[in-house]
Formats: C-alpha cells, structure tokens, sequence
C-alpha cells in the first residue's frame, strides 16, 4: 500500500496547479485506483498544488434519479481518498455545488461554445451506448464537457491528469478557452495536459471495469466478496480444463495480475501457457493478492469512519480554499464581459 509523505507541502516549493475530479457514484474499483487513485497519490507526493473536487453536479448527468444516495457516496468518497492516502494538509479537497460561482460561469461558456463541438466529442456517443433503459441522453450530459470546463479554468487549473487517449476530451477545453479568450481578451489560463499512465483495467465480462456494467472488483470489498467477483471472470476461451495451454494476453484475470500480482507474474504467464495452471486456481491467485493488497486501506477506512465530522471538516477546509479563486476567477470573466 502507499506510504504517505508525512512532510507537509507548506514549508517546499509547489509545482502547476493541477485539477482532477470524481463523480460520487458508488464505492471505488480497482479501475479507479489503478488508473486515478494512484496518480493522485503521486502527484500529491511530488508537490503538486492539487486541487481535487468531488464532481456532484456532473454525476447528475446519470444518476439524476439518485439523489437519495448522494450525501453517503459523497462522505464514501471522501473517506476513500484519506483512506487511500490523500492528504488534505497537502492537497485541496472540496464538493462542486458548494461553489455556485461554478454554476454560473457554466451559463456563460454554454453561451459561447457551438453545439457542434459538443455532438462531436466521442464519450457523449459511448456514455449513450452504454446507458439502459432507465437513462435518456440530456441537457448535463451533452454540456458535460462544458462544465468540465469550468471545472478546470475556475480555480485556475494549469495541468489536468490525463491518459494519452484522453487528451482529446482535454482539448475540447482548450478549445472553449481560446474561443472565449478571443471573444473578451486573455483572461483565462490555458490547461496543459499532464500525461500520467492510465491503464484500462478489464471487469468480469472482459469490457472495461465499471459500476454501471456491474463488472468491476470494489478496493473495500470483504474477502468474500472479493473471491466471488474473481470467480466470475471470464478467461481464455480455448482454455477450457486444466492441462489446456492458455493465453495470458487474451484473458482479463492476467490483465489483473499483471496490475496487482507482479511477484508472480513470471510463473502465472509460463505456468498458464504450458496449461499445469489451470484457471480456478489462477483466479484463487488473485483473489489471494487483492485481499492482501487492500487489508491496510480497508482497515484505515474502517478507523476514518468513526471520526464524527471528518469528512464536513475536510471539505469546509477545501472550500476555504478554493471559492476566493473561483470567486476571482468569475470577477473578471464578469468584468471582462461587461457584467462587473
């Protein structure tokens, strides 16, 4: 697990100011941790100046109908970032609809960003496919990268995490920056792609872990629960008894252990090939490996819940923070478009 670097970032020179953010959907996954988790510890630990928010208002976009559960995945994800590690004597964490100046800055690049940027941008055609029956595509998700925007410029964001796949959804930003700093003059900064390694880690269906696709493998799951989600993994299909030779770079379990079992991915790989590795124990593996690998995060999260007011005193401090920049930032847009 991650050891956190106990020397507080206040007395060391700070690096760009980077912005990241999660919808409070549900519990984290082992996507979430290998693809994000991990690269907010790190930045966090190279001195960053990391504002990290939690994304309410865009989890609206699908999850409008749930807003009952909203106050407990927000006070879950914030208890998973301090269980993971994150620090908030080091790295800014505050709630979206806390900042209402978030809000109306989304109404003014609403205004002026076309309507064909947005019908273009590729996730809009996934999130679609990817919906069921329940969901029909609206206003938020279409302006979704709008808001996101928003997101980034408010607080003054000049680095944004993303994956070499994702520095298109990136530009789409910048391109809504540099149209509304042509329009009123240059008065908002131009986020820089932060390139980080962000694996895709397979769900049980071989399809990319997600909560919607009720694929994925939870970091707080119990022991048992872990080993019955490996369970249903799909594998190799040509690899159907004990003694079949397998091929590891087809099956998403070895895609997991090439994640989370690097002591024995050597032997998993031949002993998989040669077929003297036969797939239930190959899953009893990993299994094996995740269990230990999050005993520490799951028993801190444990010790984070019962500290009453935790989670409202983590996000007062972060609000505290990061509303005078965003109340800045709206100022002069106001000011720059004539409203102020």
């Amino acid at each position: 697990m991650h050891a956190a670097d106990p020397t507080p970032a206040t007395g060391a020179a700070r690096k760009g100011r980077v912005l990241t953010g999660y919808r409070p959907t549900g519990p984290l996954h082992l996507g979430h941790w290998a693809g994000n988790i991990e690269n907010m510890l790190r930045l966090q630990d190279e001195r960053y100046d990391c504002f990290y928010f939690i994304a309410d208002w865009h989890m609206l976009t699908t999850h409008y109908d749930r807003v009952d559960e909203l106050a407990a995945w927000t006070q879950g994800l914030v208890l998973d970032w301090l269980a993971a590690g994150l620090d908030p004597e080091r790295v800014t964490i505050y709630r979206q609809s806390d900042i209402p100046e978030v809000a109306e800055m989304a109404l003014v690049f609403g205004m002026t960003t076309p309507l064909g940027w947005l019908e273009r941008v590729p996730s809009f055609k996934e999130r679609l496919r990817d919906m069921d029956e329940r969901h029909s595509a609206n206003f938020g998700l279409l302006g979704y990268p709008v808001l996101q925007a928003v997101d980034i410029t408010i607080v003054k964001g000049e680095l944004v995490p993303v994956g070499q796949d994702q520095v298109a959804h990136l530009e789409l930003t910048r391109e809504i920056v540099r149209r509304f700093n042509a329009l009123y003059g240059d008065v908002l900064l131009e986020p820089q792609p932060l390139l980080s390694e962000s694996p895709t880690i397979p769900g049980s269906d071989g399809r990319k872990m997600s909560k919607s696709l009720d694929n994925y493998i939870g970091v707080r799951d119990e022991p048992d629960e872990i080993r019955k989600r490996v369970k249903s993994f799909l594998t190799d299909p040509q690899k159907v008894r004990r003694g079949d030779p397998g091929r590891p770079e087809v099956c998403p379990v070895f895609a997991l252990h090439s994640r989370f079992s690097p002591g024995d991915l050597e032997r998993i790989d031949t002993q998989c090939r040669t077929g003297e590795l036969g797939c239930v124990d190959c899953k009893t593996i990993l299994a094996d490996h995740l269990i230990e690998t999050f005993a520490a995060y799951r028993d801190r999260r444990r010790e984070l819940e019962r500290q009453s007011g935790l989670v409202l005193d983590v996000l007062e401090a972060g609000l505290a923070k990061a509303r005078p920049v965003a109340q800045e930032t709206l100022a002069t847009v106001r000011a720059a478009m004539r409203f102020g």
